[in-house]
């Protein structure tokens, strides 16, 4: 059961639901665009990381990291190369939910496949994966090039 306003208060609901739509409108795509934007950085760095001294990071594919089914070496190219793209995607909002799937499968691998993770580093991965599961399910938001490239003409 609804609960009426008293008269006296209605015009004052009306100006605060009107200012609360209105930050809404501008607030949640600004949250969507910072969302991805860290979570991208935050991988394009691990991927410019691998990719600057690759003899390092096959090093670590065949004797540290140990990522189930792939052979070292195709997965030390398969995870350099999604923490490459993939944020360009995620950043533009193109396939935003592809590319948040495919960086949560990345974060995913990184945190199960390395044996000495510790607990802070753990921590992390929660954090970037539970950030890409908010684009997964709602979408990369207004200010994506999905959303422009999904709108009729009018």
């Amino acid at each position: 059961m609804k609960i009426p306003l008293p008269r006296s208060l209605v015009p004052l609901y009306e100006l605060a639901t009107s200012l609360i739509h209105k930050l809404e409108y501008w607030l949640t795509p600004l949250f969507d665009l910072g969302l991805r934007l860290y979570v991208a950085e935050v991988f394009f760095r691990a991927g410019i990381l691998k990719i600057s001294d690759w003899p390092s990071t096959l090093n670590l594919f065949d004797y540290v990291y140990h990522v189930p089914v792939l052979p070292p070496h195709l997965a030390a190219v398969m995870g350099t190369t999604g923490e490459l793209l993939l944020p360009c995607l995620l950043v533009l909002g193109l396939g935003g939910r592809f590319a948040a799937a495919g960086l949560f499968i990345t974060n995913l691998m990184a945190a199960v496949s390395f044996p000495d993770i510790s607990d802070l580093g753990l921590q992390d991965h929660w954090l970037w994966g539970s950030l890409l599961l908010v684009t997964i399910f709602h979408g990369p938001g207004r200010w994506s090039l999905d959303d422009c490239l999904n709108k009729s003409p009018v």
